[in-house]
């Protein structure tokens, strides 16, 4: 069940990557930190940020960005410079990467990574496109 976040525990996780997270994704993530999403007929789980609050939190934030990202950068294919935020429970991944003005500022142009083949493909440009395929809107 998603539920909401303190700012710095994301602050933390982009200190740790050396990497700033999209505004937008920070935005939604603040208010349901996890949940679902659907690409077309595929539901996705969001990995938490790591919520250090209190030992209940922890535990549900246990499979949080900053591990699930560590563990796909072991796949051969899997881009070096990508974090992963989501599984379709397939292997697949749903994954942020630097601008190409900034390497240590995340886009907000969300790709799908293959595990099979290591190819990836946009589906959107930005975390709420997903969102409004299902009905939630985090403007």
């Amino acid at each position: 069940m998603p539920f909401p976040i303190d700012i710095k525990y994301i602050i933390e996780t982009e200190q740790e990557f050396g990497l700033i997270f999209p505004d937008i994704f920070k935005n939604k993530m603040t208010i349901e930190n996890g949940g679902e999403l659907m690409i077309e007929d595929d539901s996705w789980q969001l990995f938490p940020f790591l919520d250090k609050s209190d030992k209940k939190r922890i535990s549900r934030t246990c499979n949080h960005i900053g591990l699930e990202t560590k563990q796909a950068k072991e796949w051969d294919n899997f881009p070096n410079n990508g974090v992963a935020f989501a599984s379709n429970g397939c292997g697949d991944l749903l994954i942020l990467l630097p601008t190409t003005k900034n390497e240590n500022k995340l886009s907000d142009e969300i790709f799908i990574w293959f595990h099979e083949t290591g190819q990836m493909e946009k589906v959107a440009d930005n975390i709420n496109e997903l969102n409004e395929d299902c009905n939630n809107d985090y403007r």
